[in-house]
């Protein structure tokens, strides 16, 4: 079954990457492996399971690409028509922010379209973009709505539809949704008195409603690879199904009464987390989980994971391209397979139930740890520890914060009590998530390149089977551990870093710029924050910077001010500086609601900070206008800054385009700097005669790997290399740093 399930997996692979026609000559192959094999009677079976599995997936992906993506509603999205779409409702309602507007986001399952041309039947998912004020829509709801139809980039919906009015209500919710939304309504209820960080988990913990979780904490739970506790996964299903069969049996109920019990169970916890595919993958991992820990466990429950993948990958074959799907089969297996050899390994020399808590998920752990790298960058050094000492308090949490939503549909005072003792349950696991994400090398970055990833399986590979090995003995066991608290605590790559006498550092946050020049020996001035507050963070912390006597956000871009908090986090910000362009709105409200005193400075308004000198030579004419929430109009508005540090001359460029360039050009002209960080992240659009006037020595670019946007254009930094400057890429080069060495710019990358 583990294999057919592969085969089915590698089919929905194919079937969404390859052409239609691919179908041919896998059965071709199926054919002739057939004949080949024909006297070997135990293979037939094998071979023929296989390729009924693969051509299976490849048909049903093909099928359901061709049903959604060249539907009956393609040919109307690329014209941009206006339908009346009726059908239900399949998600709850998500607030975005727009540069437009704030608006709301939800799915539909059309079954109706009435258009220009006359009315169709059909069946195909949309995503609905509507006003934040229009009138809400519940799960499990039919409506009809007016919008215009618009391409989907998702190949997993068949169109955009942005509605222009309010939904109408033909029909409400189901009593199941409606007893569900009453239930998840009850459990925030159950914790609104409590703080934040403990409001927002316990839901997320429970049913997966994750909303109003803080950046900072989910960035806390990412770090210490207790990402999946925020998420509808199969562990919840397995702790509250696993609490309802316990007590069935302290109840004397026996044989199929006990499984139709669980059966139950778990049709109602999808009703509660929603019969999404994310929910219903974790549903179906969590039975398997269930499944192995019973008699002959790894046999049956391995031959369980088979059936759930190919089941899976049949029914929704978009979930074959799924990370949280890669994840939750990898985590399963790796606890199937490898969790026993460590346990019994553990157990040879300490308790079992400590044997237990440790297997699960340094075996999960070692399994997932490839993907996670490579969505990531980074692999996480503290999350066996972390989930080992978080999991006394998963299961309380869970099953009193379920507790306490069903006690609150009786009386409120009672599902506050069960509530409060939940969100106490969480806040030991919010204290394990902070503390554990704020040693040294909680994490470590990793490239996310096929050479790198291929090394990091290698890596876990041999862990993997010399793991038992290594933990059979208490010696080789504990000294193992203290390796890994070594590498926790002292991060080896910072050895030797950052370089003496640096004066500007380019922090690798991604797509986007942080950066900072220093002004004394704990003290920078930081230029822009980044998309990433804790690469942000972990940058300044790297540098030992624990006062910014200057903040600079060049323009209100996420790329340049999400990572705010990471700047404030610990630190002292004296002064914030920023453009007189409040564009886009989501960018100005997330830097208002940090609380800083916030300044827009004249061009031509020059300061000290310390060892740092800074002059701001832009804006200094009004920025054209393109139209409400224009990016081009937001990046010309950067503040630029003309940094003189050390001896040398930086220009901090933030994200201006040819228009800003030009005019600087015109009134500075023979500009001549040292050091230049290029314009918004290297993109093509740049005024090139500017940039080699400025004859830099050194160019810096602050981009993130595998970006989207082409980012940096080789037009533009082949020019500056043939012109003799040294050109570094943060997505390559990581942090870069500069030093002085006899009056010239010296890079040092880490």
């Amino acid at each position: 079954m583990p294999l057919l399930g592969t085969a089915a997996w590698a089919g929905a692979l194919l079937g969404a990457a390859g052409p239609r026609w691919l179908a041919v000559p896998l059965a071709a192959v199926l054919v002739l492996a057939l004949v080949a094999c024909r006297r070997r009677r135990a293979v037939l079976p094998l071979l023929l399971g296989v390729g009924l599995a693969l051509l299976s997936a490849v048909t049903v992906t093909g099928v359901r690409q061709e049903q959604v993506v060249h539907g009956a509603l393609s040919p109307l999205a690329e014209r941009g028509s206006t339908v009346t779409a009726v059908g239900t409702v399949t998600s709850d309602p998500v607030a975005l922010t727009a540069g437009r507007g704030d608006r709301v986001m939800w799915r539909l399952r059309v079954t109706a379209l009435d258009t220009a041309r006359g009315s169709v039947r059909l069946s195909a998912p949309v995503l609905v973009f509507a006003s934040a004020t229009s009138r809400r829509v519940d799960l499990g709801a039919s409506v009809r709505v007016r919008g215009r139809l618009a391409p989907a980039d998702d190949g997993d919906v068949a169109a955009l539809l942005l509605a222009t009015g309010d939904p109408v209500v033909v029909r409400t919710p189901g009593v199941w949704w409606r007893g569900a939304a009453a239930v998840r309504a009850s459990l925030r209820r159950s914790v609104s008195h409590r703080p934040d960080d403990q409001r927002a988990l316990v839901p997320a913990l429970v049913v997966g409603d994750d909303a109003g979780m803080p950046d900072r904490l989910e960035t806390d739970f990412r770090t210490t690879g207790l990402t999946h506790l925020l998420a509808v996964s199969g562990t919840n299903l397995t702790l509250l199904v696993g609490f309802l069969l316990t007590l069935a049996r302290w109840c004397r109920v026996r044989g199929r009464w006990l499984a139709a019990v669980g059966g139950l169970g778990i049709v109602c916890f999808v009703l509660l987390a929603r019969t999404e595919p994310s929910v219903l993958r974790a549903a179906v991992m969590g039975t398997v989980a269930l499944v192995g820990l019973g008699h002959d466990g790894r046999r049956r429950g391995l031959r369980a994971l088979g059936v759930a993948v190919l089941v899976l990958v049949l029914l929704d074959p978009t979930l074959a391209r799924s990370a949280g799907f890669v994840l939750s089969v990898l985590a399963t297996a790796g606890i199937l397979v490898l969790g026993p050899g460590f346990r019994d390994a553990l157990a040879r020399w300490s308790p079992r139930w400590l044997a237990e808590a440790i297997a699960v998920p340094l075996a999960a752990q070692l399994a997932c740890t490839p993907v996670v790298a490579a969505i990531s960058g980074q692999v996480s050094l503290v999350a066996v520890a972390a989930n080992v000492l978080a999991a006394p308090a998963v299961g309380p949490a869970t099953v009193l914060g379920l507790a306490g939503g069903l006690l609150g549909l009786v009386w409120d005072p009672l599902g506050r009590l069960a509530g409060t003792a939940a969100a106490w349950s969480v806040a030991w696991i919010i204290t394990v998530a902070e503390h554990g994400a704020d040693l040294p090398a909680a994490a470590v970055g990793w490239a996310t390149g096929a050479v790198s990833l291929a090394v990091l399986t290698v890596l876990v590979t041999a862990l993997a089977v010399a793991g038992p090995a290594l933990l059979r003995r208490p010696v080789t066991g504990v000294g193992s551990c203290l390796v890994l608290v070594t590498a926790v605590l002292v991060r080896p790559g910072d050895l030797g870093w950052p370089p003496d006498g640096w004066v500007l550092v380019a922090c690798d946050v991604g797509q986007g710029d942080a950066l900072a020049v220093r002004a004394g020996p704990r003290s920078a001035v930081v230029v822009d924050a980044g998309p990433d507050a804790a690469a942000v963070d972990e940058c300044l912390d790297r540098l030992g910077i624990e006062q910014v006597p200057l903040l600079v956000l060049t323009h209100f871009h996420a790329d340049h001010v999400d990572g705010l908090a990471g700047v404030a986090e610990g630190r002292q910000v004296s002064e914030v500086w920023v453009s007189r362009m409040l564009d886009p709105p989501e960018g100005v409200d997330r830097v208002r609601a940090a609380g800083l005193t916030l300044r827009v400075p004249a061009a031509g308004t020059a300061v000290t900070a310390g060892a740092v000198r800074l002059q701001v030579l832009w804006p200094s004419t009004p920025t054209p206008t393109r139209g409400p929430g224009d990016g081009s109009t937001a990046n010309d508005a950067s503040v630029v800054l003309l940094a003189d540090v050390g001896g040398l001359r930086l220009l901090l460029t933030g994200d201006i385009e040819p228009h800003a360039q030009s005019v600087l050009a015109q009134t500075l002209p023979g500009l001549d700097v040292d050091v230049l960080k290029m314009p918004h992240h290297g993109s093509s659009h740049q005024d090139e005669p500017w940039l080699l006037s400025l004859r830099p020595e050194v160019v810096f670019v602050s981009v993130g790997a595998d970006n989207d946007y082409g980012h940096p254009a080789a037009s533009v930094l082949d020019p500056l290399t043939a012109a003799g400057a040294q050109v570094f890429r943060t997505d390559r080069d990581g942090d870069l740093a500069v030093v002085v060495e006899d009056g010239r710019p010296v890079v040092v990358t880490h």
